[in-house]
């Protein structure tokens, strides 16, 4: 049991690590918001979520679901 507890705890780091650089990596929303009619022609295009922004934003919530889980499973494990 001890030993799948050092696993979980290696796994929640690197998510940590991961989600830490998705989230540094990505824009903020809040650039280009001078000009709106072309940033909202790129924000709603078609292909947005083929984007590599789009690939990061998927990441990123994925990372975030597993780093909660794994948070929980780790916080219930001690108890």
């Amino acid at each position: 049991m001890e030993a799948l507890r050092i696993v979980l705890t290696i796994v929640f780091i690197l998510i940590s690590i991961a989600l830490t650089v998705l989230v540094l990596m990505q824009e903020g929303k809040a650039a280009g918001l001078g000009a709106i009619s072309g940033a909202a022609e790129t924000y709603w295009g078609k292909n947005k979520g083929r984007s590599m922004e789009g690939t990061l934003v998927k990441v990123t919530k994925f990372l975030a679901v597993g780093f909660i889980v794994l948070a929980i499973i780790l916080n219930i494990s001690r108890f």
